[in-house]
């Protein structure tokens, strides 16, 4: 574990922090937790209602993102950061799946050190290898995070839960919460051929109610780009998101073999930057 990062870990039982030990993290008061031989810790405080991601689903989303399908977002992601990140602290991304969009903004903030939280075990051992810069811990997004007050520069949340009052508590004053969610157009030519689930058209209304009285949005950038895609693509696309507990292996590879290749899908997403409110609770 980066001593850069384990300096601002947590107890996820007691809240105290956590030191380094022979193959495990600990708190002074003796709760111990494992690290794994794939470089990542465990977090979660007692049993959590859901494992997240599954190996299949985080395969998928590793195969796609590597591709360099989301390329135009790693770098949408790379010019806040630069632009919005506080003075000090870490990068946490919450929901961090495999580390890839961390991974680009580290590789704009070359001071920094990263933190990937996830509630998949899978996520979090592909995490741990994205970059040298970068640690991977499991942990419940809807929990109290196992992190210390306002040690974020950046809190990134790409597609993932959003917890306002801890995004807030682990904010530094001067951080900022980059925030990415599906435009309406995300992925539309494939939702209807694939069954795969629509977007909340009520979204951006609800995002912005749960971030009200603890988050100023301070920009927006509406960003779309046209995928081409060869048909595995399209499955490991279909594969990496929640639609894949909703369809069946074989069914899905029937609907995508009826597609013509290439398969021309937009991308759009909504990337927005917000800074804490000053003694928000």
């Amino acid at each position: 574990m980066l001593p850069e990062v384990l300096r601002h870990l947590r107890c996820p039982v007691c809240g105290a922090p956590l030191a380094a030990a022979p193959g495990a993290v600990r708190c002074p008061a003796g709760h111990a937790f494992d690290l794994a031989r794939q470089g990542y810790v465990n977090l979660l405080r007692g049993r959590s209602p859901g494992t997240g991601d599954d190996a299949a689903m985080v395969a998928a989303r590793e195969t796609f993102l590597g591709a360099g399908h989301f390329a135009p977002l790693g770098a949408a992601l790379a010019r806040a950061a630069e632009g919005h990140a506080g003075r000090d602290g870490l990068v946490v991304e919450v929901g961090a799946g495999t580390g890839h969009h961390l991974r680009s903004v580290l590789e704009a903030l070359p001071d920094r050190f990263g933190l990937a939280l996830d509630l998949s075990r899978h996520a979090a051992r592909r995490a741990a290898r994205a970059h040298p810069r970068l640690a991977a811990v499991v942990a419940d997004a809807w929990e109290r995070l196992p992190v210390a007050d306002a040690c974020a520069a950046l809190v990134l949340d790409v597609f993932a839960p959003r917890n306002a009052a801890e995004f807030r508590r682990v904010l530094a004053p001067d951080g900022a919460l980059l925030l990415v969610t599906p435009a309406p157009a995300h992925l539309a030519e494939l939702r209807g051929p694939l069954g795969l689930l629509e977007v909340d058209p009520d979204k951006a209304r609800r995002v912005s109610e749960a971030l009200e009285g603890r988050f100023a949005l301070a920009s927006s950038e509406s960003l779309a780009w046209t995928l081409s895609l060869a048909r595995e693509d399209v499955v490991a696309a279909a594969r990496m998101g929640p639609s894949a507990h909703h369809t069946a292996a074989d069914v899905l590879a029937a609907r995508v073999a009826a597609l013509e290749e290439p398969v021309r899908v937009t991308a759009a997403v909504q990337v927005q930057v917000y800074r804490p409110t000053p003694n928000a609770a």
